[in-house]
């Protein structure tokens, strides 16, 4: 069982030809919403390869939660750890270029009111999780004590250090799966990562604090991965982008299946691009996040999934 820890958000999308400039107002082609979020998109991905899911938050008490219990039980994901606030449901507000690109703001909402309390709550439930997943969308003060639960009772721990901020050396301790992007990698070592080399090096920095291992996403040029045995680059897939967001939350949610599922890290990192070259050429979040049969038709090998 895998037991996402994590966010909501209503990604409310603007698109058009090009990002406005600073005092510049532009005309745009469309605006839509869609449910998602770092932690419900990984949740998302994690169950449509076949994992069972529990996800433990903070939804508003309003109606964008009410659509998110929604879905998550359409979905099959178990929402017994779910809790709501009368702060709003998190929202994030989404530029979307007709590149494909996209610039993000988010507004947590009840995400924030998640506490270590509630973490507490549910501390038989860690302990059962085969995997444990968490990113940064809610407070750090919670992530860090979960890290010291999962560290406790040696649970694989992933954790997608996204959005970027700093964590202490405790916490990376606890970390077996650390998933930052070419940004958040030197926002995290305070250094370039402009060449594979310097993103080998830096996520050694990062070792050397105690993550077991550290797997940088690369778009679509790929993924590295660099433990204490290895360094190694896994190719990614050239498609045609429709949309972004999503395809780094796609990417942990399928590494946290196929390391429930027992795959090696090799195996996982390549199931991790696969889905994630899917998620980007379908618009929205959770909508573009792909099923185990559209992810088999392009990896027959991986049928073991």
């Amino acid at each position: 069982m895998i037991l996402v820890i994590g966010s909501f958000m209503v990604d409310c999308v603007t698109r058009c030809e090009r990002a406005p400039q600073s005092g510049e107002t532009i005309l745009g082609f469309s605006y839509e919403n869609f449910l998602g979020g770092k932690g419900a998109n990984q949740a998302v991905a994690a169950r449509r390869l076949g994992s069972e899911v529990v996800f433990a938050g903070m939804l508003g008490n309003d109606s964008f939660g009410d659509r998110f219990l929604k879905k998550f039980e359409e979905e099959g994901i178990d929402t017994s750890y779910i809790r709501r606030s009368n702060l709003h449901t998190g929202i994030g507000s989404i530029t979307l270029e007709k590149s494909g690109q996209n610039r993000i703001v988010i507004i947590p909402g009840a995400n924030l009111d998640y506490t270590i309390k509630n973490l507490w709550e549910i501390e038989e439930k860690i302990k059962e999780a085969n995997v444990v997943v968490a990113q940064l969308e809610m407070k750090i003060e919670v992530i860090q004590e979960l890290g010291r639960i999962c560290k406790r009772y040696q649970k694989t721990f992933i954790l997608n250090p996204a959005p970027a901020q700093m964590l202490d050396d405790e916490l990376l301790s606890s970390v077996t799966f650390l998933t930052p992007n070419e940004t958040e990698l030197a926002f995290l070592t305070k250094s370039k990562c402009e060449s594979l080399d310097e993103i080998k090096n830096n996520a050694e920095k990062l070792l050397a604090k105690g993550v077991e291992n550290v797997i940088v996403t690369l778009g679509d040029k790929g993924a590295l991965l660099v433990n204490s045995s290895e360094a190694s680059f896994h190719q990614g897939y050239k498609v045609h982008v429709v949309d972004t967001v999503a395809a780094g939350d796609s990417f942990n949610g399928a590494l946290a299946h196929a390391i429930n599922k027992n795959l090696n890290i090799s195996q996982a990192v390549k199931l991790g691009n696969v889905v994630g070259s899917l998620t980007v050429q379908k618009k929205g979040a959770i909508p573009s996040l792909p099923f185990r049969e559209d992810v088999l038709n392009i990896v027959k090998n991986l049928k073991n999934i």
